[in-house]
């Protein structure tokens, strides 16, 4: 990796690929293909514009522009002039998106209507100086200011709803580290067509001079992605490669199964975000049995840890789930151990010493990473820092908050959310490996267990009507015992992948009155 003062700027990346693809559709959205050419001049033309309202290298600008050309065109423009990015989750709440506000201290923010809506009801948003819309206006060329490794590009507030936001802290020489890890697992290939649902990738796509088709459907909203539409989309434009959540996937290979239809072209697939079990795993293979589907590990402050095909899903299957779930072996860009679980920060004076941490071959403990594209730092909070690294002598390992365990055969296993694990007199019970057998059961959408006043108890959600006893009595057969088998209605997801539990919403809403 280069010197945190040498030049440089993410946004080159993309640059070079106008240069190099000048006239090759950067970005497809709602049927308005833009090509690198013409945004690179929309790019140029709108960095010029901020710097003469006032923004410039240094300044935090906060982001309220949906997934769109305009969202990206106005945050490579914030990177050319040294500007940071900061953006908040969609479904935050108002008090939420005040506290995170506190946090970054933005000079300027850029948003849609929304952006207007919601200053009227924020008093945080009103401190804000500078509010400008999407648009821009042509102006007088100036200097751009120069820009080095260690300047903050992005800062991004990872999920949460008490205590002080963690807002991770990407800077431009750690996004380069991003984009050389992700461009290595998932390969550049000449006149590939990528329909990227993470818009982390799109961002890696203009770098790399592959054309983004921006999906028809608001992350935000699961529920009103359609199949059909997003299928269409894929055809009409010969989309060859698909990255986004398992949730996207699960959908797309659901409604192929069930019209009989596949969709020859498209190629690749990767998945990452939330955990795919084997029962998943044969969806996507039967929706798409000629394409390579990858599920990749990673984390907000990791991308990527470790990969697996679903092929090799699919033979680890239910029989072989055992004590966890295969995730692959670890990427070459990063380094994995296993240590002991522990709810309190962790203080290593040398590698030696974060080496008696270590747990065996074969037994869980935390996944903690370390490699250049590791997220190091954190914005205003240093106490999120001291909870979530270990620095020995500048190298950072980061504190997943997973449970797992390295297998005999090289293999990472996951074994869920260190703070869901349950103890039982001398055994260790991992809910996550249930939530994957749980899906085993014909008409179980989602199943949970957690650890209530009344016992251990098994949480499902159906996915359709049918007869309650005979899920129950699989339930009974498994190797645990139950003091209660509950059925919910819905199981709450996480709000940006909505396909992991989420336990803290879970346990709030069985538990209150």
């Amino acid at each position: 990796m280069a010197s945190s003062s040498d030049s440089f700027n993410i946004v080159d990346h993309f640059y070079q690929a106008a240069t190099q693809w000048p006239d090759k559709v950067a970005i497809i959205y709602k049927d308005h293909p833009i090509t690198f050419a013409d945004f690179e001049k929309q790019v140029t033309e709108t960095a010029y514009y901020l710097l003469s309202k006032g923004i410039s290298r240094g300044d935090r600008v906060l982001i309220f522009v949906p997934m769109s050309i305009d969202l990206y065109r106005t945050v490579l423009a914030l990177f050319r002039i040294g500007a940071t990015a900061v953006f908040l989750d969609e479904w935050v709440s108002k008090k939420r998106m005040e506290a995170c506000c506190q946090v970054a201290q933005c000079k300027a923010a850029i948003g849609n209507y929304k952006l207007k809506l919601l200053t009227f009801f924020s008093g945080e948003l009103r401190k804000i100086p500078i509010r400008l819309g999407v648009g821009y206006k042509v102006v007088p060329k100036v200097d751009f200011p120069a820009t080095i490794y260690k300047d903050t590009a992005l800062i991004t507030f990872t999920t949460g709803s008490t205590g002080v936001p963690k807002a991770a802290k990407r800077t431009h020489g750690f996004l380069n580290e991003q984009f050389k890890a992700l461009i290595a697992k998932t390969g550049i290939r000449e006149g590939e067509i990528d329909m990227p649902v993470l818009p982390i990738v799109l961002l890696m796509n203009l770098g790399s001079g592959t054309t983004s088709v921006i999906a028809d459907y608001k992350a935000s909203k699961p529920a009103s992605l359609n199949p059909e539409i997003i299928i269409r989309q894929i055809r009409q434009y010969h989309v060859s490669r698909i990255i986004a959540s398992p949730f996207f996937v699960k959908q797309i290979s659901e409604y192929l199964n069930g019209h009989h239809t596949h969709l020859d072209k498209l190629t690749r697939i990767f998945t990452g975000g939330a955990p795919v079990f084997p029962h998943e795993a044969r969806i996507y293979k039967q929706a798409f049995p000629d394409a390579h589907i990858g599920v990749v590990y990673g984390s907000t402050e990791a991308e990527p840890i470790s990969a697996i095909s679903v092929d090799e899903l699919i033979a680890n299957d239910e029989l072989n789930l055992g004590r966890g779930l295969k995730v692959g072996r670890v990427d070459k860009s990063a380094e994995v151990k296993i240590i002991q679980i522990s709810e309190e920060a962790i203080v290593a004076e040398s590698e030696q010493a974060l080496s008696q941490l270590e747990m065996p071959t074969g037994t869980i403990g935390e996944i903690i990473v370390a490699g250049d594209h590791v997220l190091s730092e954190y914005y205003n909070n240093d106490e999120a820092l001291k909870r979530n690294k270990i620095f020995i002598q500048g190298k950072c390992w980061h504190r997943t908050g997973d449970s797992g365990y390295m297998g005999n055969d090289g293999n990472l296993y996951l074994t869920g959310r260190c703070n869901t694990l349950i103890t039982i007199g001398d055994k260790l019970i991992t809910p996550f490996v249930y939530e994957g057998r749980f899906l085993l059961i014909p008409n179980v959408e989602m199943g949970a267990i957690m650890m209530l006043p009344n016992g251990l108890t098994a949480i499902i959600e159906l996915s359709a009507t049918v007869n309650r006893e005979m899920v129950k009595t699989k339930i009974e057969k498994m190797d645990i015992k139950f003091d209660q088998i509950r059925f919910v209605a819905k199981i709450p997801r996480d709000p940006r992948h909505n396909s992991k539990i989420d336990y803290p919403r879970l346990r709030f809403m069985i538990e209150k009155p």
